[in-house]
């Protein structure tokens, strides 16, 4: 095992995660899900709900074939950092419902340190020299 075997493994792992996620994003039921989640002073402005959990899927889905790819690795780690903050809000408005999101409503604290440690992890994969 080289040096570059840890990264090279968790870059193709996070790519994977990503665009396996991003496609659950057309998934109707799963959509749905998602589109709940989205605070209701973000629905339509300027996008619907259901649009911007498809928009949300394409990036996620661009973001991960980019670290897939040497010219795009890096930009599509600061993409990806920079997706997971705008994103956040949702996560923390379910989080604030627990009696309506169930299972997805993850607490607060845990689930902003999950979003900081994402943030890190597609930082070192995507700006990593190998």
């Amino acid at each position: 095992m080289t040096p570059e075997t840890p990264v090279i493994a968790a870059r193709i792992v996070t790519a994977v995660v990503f665009i396996a996620m991003g496609a659950l994003h057309f998934v109707p039921a799963a959509g749905r899900g998602m589109a709940a989640i989205i605070p209701p002073g973000m629905r339509g402005r300027p996008f619907s709900a259901k649009t911007l959990v498809r928009l949300t899927g394409v990036a996620e889905i661009a973001g991960g074939m980019g670290l897939l790819l040497e010219p795009t690795r890096a930009a599509a780690g600061i993409a990806l950092a920079v997706f997971l903050v705008a994103v956040f809000p949702a996560n923390a408005y379910a989080a604030r419902h627990p009696e309506r999101f169930g299972r997805i409503a993850i607490p607060f604290w845990p689930r902003l340190i999950g979003q900081v440690v994402l943030i890190a992890l597609v930082l070192w994969v995507g700006l990593s020299p190998v």
